[in-house]
Parts: structure tokens; C-alpha cells; sequence
């Protein structure tokens, strides 16, 4: 497993399969984002799987599946909303954990600084320095 924190109390990680959800579960993981369409995955990996394994080993499971060239504003606050709603650590994943650092990176757009968000995802390994525009952007809608 191949987890990535972003902050205290949120990490990305690739795709997760269903028996990393009790460990995930023993190191205080609360909720499990799935950021990955249901598309790119086998059936054994697919949303309805992960979440009844999420359940099994009680975390928390949010399906909000990110299609990279059609992200919307809908899938960043579906993603800030489950960030701020669970009641301990959250891990999101993707095929990569690229999209759910991105997600995570706008959800805090206008909460944290941009030059704080960035640093942060280049710590965990996602250069992505280039979205600091967009991130403003989003923080200024949020206003």
C-alpha cells in the first residue's frame, strides 16, 4: 500500500484493493474516498466491492468518481464535503492518486494558502505546481 499524506489528516494513495481497507481501518482511517470511474476497473475492484469492504472493515466509504478532462465543481465539493464530514482521517484514491491530490487541492482551495497547498503535493510526490492558478481561481469563487 502505497499511502501518501497530504496533511495530518488527509493522504491519496493508487488504487487500494480490498484487503488493504482493515489496515487502512487499524492505522485510524476513518473514511475511504474512491475517486476512480467504475469504468477503468474489473468488477472485483469497482465501487460496490470497495465499499462493502470498506464497510466490513468500518470506515466510511464516498464514491466520487473523477473523469480527469471532466472534473466539475460538483466533484470538488462532493470531495470537501466528505473531507469535512468525517469524524477522523480520510484516505482518497485513484488509479495513481494524481486526481485525488488534485480533488483534495482544490477542496482546499480559499481554506489553506495555494503556496501551502502545492508545497504539500509536491511533498507527498505530485508535482503540480501548475495548478496554483486554478486553485486561486476556485478560492476566489468560494468567496
Amino acid at each position: 500500500m502505497d499511502i501518501r499524506p497530504l496533511n495530518d489528516s488527509f493522504s491519496v494513495a493508487p488504487q487500494l484493493m480490498p484487503d488493504d481497507l482493515a489496515q487502512l481501518a487499524e492505522r485510524g482511517v476513518k473514511t475511504l474516498i474512491c475517486n476512480r470511474p467504475d469504468m477503468e476497473n474489473p468488477p472485483q475492484l469497482q465501487a460496490a466491492q470497495m465499499q462493502i469492504a470498506a464497510e466490513q472493515a468500518g470506515l466510511d466509504f464516498v464514491f466520487n468518481p473523477v473523469v480527469g478532462s471532466a472534473m466539475t465543481m460538483e466533484n470538488v465539493e462532493e470531495q470537501a464535503e466528505a473531507i469535512a464530514g468525517s469524524d477522523g482521517p480520510v484516505v482518497a484514491y485513484c488509479a495513481s492518486g494524481t486526481r485525488s491530490a488534485v480533488m483534495w487541492a482544490f477542496a482546499m482551495a480559499g481554506d489553506m494558502d495555494t503556496g501551502d497547498i502545492v508545497k504539500a503535493l509536491s511533498a507527498a510526490g505530485y508535482q503540480l505546481d501548475h495548478l496554483a492558478g486554478q486553485i486561486d481561481a476556485i478560492a476566489d469563487a468560494r468567496d
